[in-house]
């Protein structure tokens, strides 16, 4: 579905614990606005973390919003940010769960503004800041040196940020950095080439190099690994 709100609070905390379950490696998720007013941020962290999740990013935009990197977005005024960053960080249980701000400022108001804003939001308790939509690598410097906590990067593709290296961004003082659709880019394209082929021959045949094999496969699930437990709880 396009990224306008649709997806609901529990859908994402369904799926972020998915992930949690999946990797031994700390996982954050979006929350876009945190689906509501500030008690409804409550119950997102609440439910966030239940999911086994080690952080969140709420951003400004009003509803319905928007792919940060298209024209058109709405803030909320600072202030109700403000307010559902103070709910999410009380609502917090666990104090290494990582509350992130992101300011979608910089298209609508300009990098001052973002920067004045994100300042609020790290006075109300964010622990790192996402600025989205920097559109040159000064502007990443120039908010990374204006922040005293940590600054996320957000490198996707076709949007109006520069696509730099997490050398280059950690160079401009940036502390992490999002490829946040590159794989489902890479992985849509495979499959609609694969489908097209498909269609057109009949038979996987002409593709069967691009795939990954049934060995390489077995080996990323620990395939022999569940065989092997279920033989000893048999005894053989």
């Amino acid at each position: 579905m396009p990224d306008v709100g649709l997806v609901t609070q529990t859908e994402f905390a369904e799926q972020g614990r998915y992930l949690a379950s999946a990797v031994s490696i700390p996982v954050i998720s979006d929350a876009d606005t945190g689906f509501g007013e500030a008690l409804a941020v409550e119950r997102t962290v609440a439910l966030f973390e239940a999911a086994g999740l080690a952080g969140l990013h709420l951003e400004d935009q009003q509803m319905p919003k928007r792919c940060g990197h298209l024209s058109g977005k709405s803030l909320v005024s600072g202030a109700e940010m403000v307010s559902k960053l103070k709910a999410a960080v009380a609502a917090r249980r666990d104090p290494s769960f990582v509350i992130i701000a992101r300011t979608d400022a910089r298209a609508s108001e300009g990098i001052e503004a973002a920067i004045e804003r994100a300042h609020a939001y790290v006075e109300a308790g964010a622990d790192m800041i996402f600025p989205e939509a920097l559109e040159s690598p000064d502007e990443f410097g120039q908010f990374a040196k204006a922040m005293r906590v940590p600054l996320l990067a957000n490198m996707t593709e076709f949007g109006k940020s520069p696509l730099l290296s997490a050398s280059e961004l950690s160079n401009l003082g940036c502390a992490a950095v999002l490829f946040p659709v590159t794989m489902l880019r890479v992985a849509a394209r495979a499959v609609e080439e694969a489908l097209a082929q498909l269609a057109r021959d009949g038979s996987q045949r002409g593709f069967v190099d691009r795939m990954q094999t049934r060995a390489e496969l077995y080996d990323l699930l620990d395939y022999t690994g569940f065989e092997a437990r279920d033989r000893t709880y048999f005894g053989r």
